[in-house]
């Protein structure tokens, strides 16, 4: 029993302060849930101050961390080091950075605006890379160690129409994760993807209402549903726990089998 409750405890998060963009949207929202189960403290991040104030008090009124409320625009790019670091005055440190914002602006590829492009790869590419650039600075200064978690999608290995700079994003993403991974494993920092299928969220609910796509979802994955965001917290608090430690630079799909099938 004691062996047993030694290798559980790999997977415990008990007093890591984990800082997640996009902690208001649908899997953000679920992913920030799961991470406060395991014990976590929470840094939430997103654009609307009274959705995040309600997730705080959600998770706190139900599991036993301490969750912060950081407000910002991630299109700020410039201003992202000076949050950072007032992020981590207020939490006193960050252990592990989740990358889940994200955007969608669907079109035909000939037609995609100068505007629409960057606003895509902005909030899911440039946004990422200078959080996880501010965090090593952090992590770096307190010795080393850490963990990155990036969000990414199926389209970081496929693409379908009129997605084209999403898919660019993502595709870029999956080779910063790797990238990282190899540069900042000499300070022990973790940098890692997981590749969510097709989701049922608040964003996704149309393309689920849409009878033809719904079809084409359910016949093209082996497990035959849409996943629900819970179903990311296994594996969300899998690569921010000691269980990961000698895994970086890899991306796992939750994806109910889409790829293996497609």
């Amino acid at each position: 029993m004691q062996a047993r409750n030694k290798r559980m405890s790999l997977f415990d998060l008990t007093n890591k302060n984990i800082l997640i963009t996009g902690a208001t949207g649908g899997l953000g929202e679920a992913i920030a849930d799961g991470l406060a189960e395991a014990g976590a403290n929470l840094i939430i991040v997103g654009r609307n101050e009274d959705k995040l104030n309600a997730l705080k008090t959600n998770i706190e009124s139900r599991h036993n961390s301490k969750v912060y409320v950081k407000p910002f625009d991630l299109n700020n790019i410039d201003a992202i080091s000076g949050f950072f670091d007032d992020a981590v005055k207020s939490a006193g440190s960050i252990d592990i950075l989740i990358n889940c914002a994200g955007i969608n602006i669907r079109g035909d590829a000939e037609e995609i605006s100068r505007n629409d492009w960057n606003k895509v790869l902005t909030i899911n590419l440039s946004a990422c890379f200078f959080l996880s650039q501010a965090f090593c600075k952090h992590r770096k200064s307190l010795g080393g160690g850490g963990k990155i978690v990036n969000i990414g999608s199926l389209m970081c290995q496929v693409a379908r129409p009129t997605t084209t700079p999403y898919a660019a994003s993502k595709g870029g993403l999956l080779m910063l994760t790797k990238s990282l991974a190899c540069e900042w494993a000499k300070y022990n920092i973790n940098v890692n993807a997981i590749g969510p299928g097709y989701f049922l969220t608040k964003m996704t609910q149309p393309l689920k209402d849409d009878p033809k796509f719904n079809e084409w979802v359910i016949t093209n994955t082996p497990m035959g549903r849409w996943g629900n965001p819970h179903d990311l917290i296994g594996t969300v608090v899998f690569l921010s726990s000691s269980a990961s430690d000698f895994i970086t630079g890899q991306i796992i799909y939750v994806d109910g089998g889409w790829l293996s099938f497609v």
